[in-house]
C-alpha cells in the first residue's frame, strides 16, 4: 500500500487541527514519498502544506510533483512563495517549471525571481533557450569545477563545499583552463584514491565524452547507456562547458519517451498527464482522432471488396476467409513494425539499413507465410464442399499477404524517419488497416490466376 494512502487522512487532520505539527510528521519521510503524499491532497491543501515549510524544504518536494500539479499550485500560491521555492530548486527542475507555465505568467515570475536570486534567473534563461527535448534543456548548470592547477586535496574540499550547498548528485570534478573551457575530468573514485598533495592534472582524464547542447535527449540517453555513464557534460562547439546531465534525468527521459512510443503504437495521441488526471474530453480527442482516421482508412477495405464483388460471388465461400487472410497480414505487419521501431529507438537500426531490413523481412515473410499457407491449405480442405484450387488460392494468398505485411510494417517506420517524423506514428492499427486493403487485392489476383476457369465460368474476364 502506498505511503500516501496511509498518511493522507492523518495529514489532512493535522492541517485542520494543528498545522505546526506538519513538519514533525514529515521529518523522517523521503522527498519522493512526500510528493506522493501531497499529490493525494486537494490543491488548496497542497498549497497550505508547502506554505508551512521553509523554501529549502519545500523545493525538493515541489520539484518531484507532476507537471500539472506544479502548474496548479503556481496558480494558487502567492507569487512570492513560488519564487522562494523556485530559487531553492535545482537549475534543470527550475527551468522545467518555467517551461510548463504560460509565457506571460512565466515571464512575470522570472522577473520576480531575478530580484530574489539573479543567478537562478540567469540559469533559467540559459537553459530555456534550448529546445525542450534537447541536451541543453535537460542539463543542470550545477556541477563541481576547479582550476586545473589545484591539488587533489583542494578539489576534494571543493566537492565538500558544493555538496553542502547544492542537492545535485556529485560524480565528477571538472578541471577548467579558463572560466568555461574544460581540460579534463576526475571521478570521485580517482580523487579518493589519489594522495591529497598530488596535482589534480596528474589524475585527470583528457578524453571527455560529452554531448552538444542541441542533441536530442533520446540520443543523449543512448550515448550515456553506451558508455555506462552516470553523468554527461554538455559542451558547445567552442569547447565551453555549459552544464551536466545526470542519470536520474535520463531515467525520466527514457520513461517519458517509452510511454509516448507505446501510446503512439496503440494509435493514441500521447497523454500530457497521467491516466486518472486526463479529462474525459481530452481522452475523446486523443483517442477519437486516430479512431476516425483508422475508420476512414477501412473505407478502402470496403471499397476494394465492393469493387471485386463479382470475384467473391464466383468463388463459393470466399468471403468467409477474408478476415482470416487480412488478419494474418496485419499481425505480421505489426510484428515487423514493432521490431523495427524498437530497434530504431535503441539505436540498433539506422535509416540507412533499410535494404538489409527489406531483404530479411522478405525472407522471413516468405518462410512465415509458407508455414501459415500450409495450415490454411489444410483448413480449407477440412470442408467437403471446398476443393484443391481454392485451398491453393488461400495458401498462396497467405504467403503473399504475410510477405506484404512484413515488408510494409518494416519499411513504413524507416520512411517516416527519413521524412523527419516519429517512426512510432506508424502505429500497428494503421499498418493493419493498410495491409487489409492490400490483402484483398492479393487474394483476388491470386484467385484470378489459380481459379481462372471457375471465375471465367461466371462471365468475369
Amino acid at each position: 500500500m502506498r505511503l500516501a494512502t496511509l498518511l493522507g487522512p492523518e495529514l489532512k487532520e493535522l492541517l485542520r487541527d494543528d498545522p505546526d505539527q506538519v513538519r514533525e510528521l514529515l521529518e523522517e519521510i523521503h522527498e519522493q514519498d512526500l510528493a506522493d503524499l501531497i499529490g493525494e491532497l486537494e490543491p488548496e491543501e497542497q498549497a497550505k502544506l508547502l506554505a508551512r515549510l521553509p523554501a529549502y524544504e519545500a523545493a525538493p518536494i515541489f520539484e518531484r510533483l507532476e507537471d500539472h500539479e506544479q502548474e496548479e499550485l503556481v496558480d494558487i500560491m502567492p507569487p512570492e512563495s513560488v519564487v522562494q521555492i523556485a530559487s531553492e530548486m535545482s537549475p534543470d527542475e527550475r527551468a522545467d517549471l518555467f517551461s510548463i507555465l504560460p509565457d506571460a505568467q512565466a515571464e512575470e515570475l522570472l522577473d520576480k525571481l531575478e530580484l530574489v536570486d539573479p543567478e537562478a534567473a540567469e540559469d533559467v534563461r540559459e537553459i530555456e533557450k534550448w529546445p525542450e527535448t534537447s541536451a541543453g534543456h535537460l542539463m543542470t548548470t550545477d556541477y563541481v569545477h576547479v582550476s586545473e592547477n589545484v591539488s587533489v586535496g583542494a578539489a576534494i574540499a571543493a566537492v565538500r563545499v558544493f555538496g553542502a550547498e547544492k542537492s545535485t548528485p556529485i560524480y565528477n570534478v571538472y578541471a577548467m583552463a579558463t572560466e568555461n573551457n574544460v581540460r579534463g575530468v576526475a571521478s570521485l573514485r580517482d580523487l579518493i584514491l589519489a594522495q591529497p598533495e598530488q596535482q589534480l592534472e596528474e589524475i585527470l582524464t583528457q578524453n571527455i565524452i560529452s554531448v552538444p547542447p542541441d542533441m536530442d535527449q533520446e540520443e543523449v540517453a543512448r550515448r550515456m547507456a553506451k558508455y555506462d555513464l552516470n553523468v554527461m557534460p554538455v559542451i558547445d562547439d567552442t569547447g565551453a562547458m555549459l552544464g551536466v546531465i545526470t542519470i536520474d534525468d535520463i531515467v525520466d527521459v527514457l520513461t517519458q519517451e517509452q510511454t509516448e512510443d507505446v501510446q503512439k503504437l496503440g494509435a493514441v495521441e500521447p497523454l500530457d498527464v497521467p491516466y486518472f488526471q486526463t479529462s474525459f474530453v481530452s481522452f475523446i480527442r486523443k483517442r477519437g482522432t486516430w479512431l476516425v482516421l483508422l475508420f476512414l482508412g477501412e473505407f478502402f477495405t470496403q471499397t476494394a471488396m465492393r469493387y471485386y464483388d463479382p470475384v467473391f460471388e464466383a468463388i463459393k465461400g470466399a468471403t468467409y476467409y477474408v478476415p482470416l487472410l487480412i488478419s494474418a497480414g496485419g499481425n505480421s505487419g505489426s510484428q515487423s513494425s514493432t521490431l523495427v521501431i524498437r530497434g530504431m529507438a535503441v539505436g540498433e537500426i539506422k535509416a540507412r539499413d533499410w535494404w538489409r531490413i527489406l531483404v530479411r523481412e522478405l525472407a522471413m515473410g516468405t518462410v512465415l507465410g509458407t508455414g501459415l499457407g500450409v495450415i490454411g491449405f489444410g483448413r480449407v480442405l477440412m470442408y467437403r464442399d471446398q476443393h484443391v484450387p481454392f485451398a491453393l488460392t488461400v495458401a498462396l494468398t497467405l504467403v503473399g499477404i504475410v510477405i506484404c505485411g512484413s515488408t510494409v510494417g518494416a519499411m513504413l517506420p524507416i520512411l517516416l524517419k527519413r521524412l523527419g517524423l516519429d517512426p512510432a506514428t506508424s502505429s500497428t492499427p494503421f499498418i493493419a488497416s493498410l495491409v487489409d486493403v492490400l490483402g484483398i487485392i492479393i487474394f483476388v489476383h491470386v484467385a484470378m490466376i489459380v481459379m481462372a476457369t471457375v471465375i471465367a465460368g461466371h462471365g468475369i474476364p
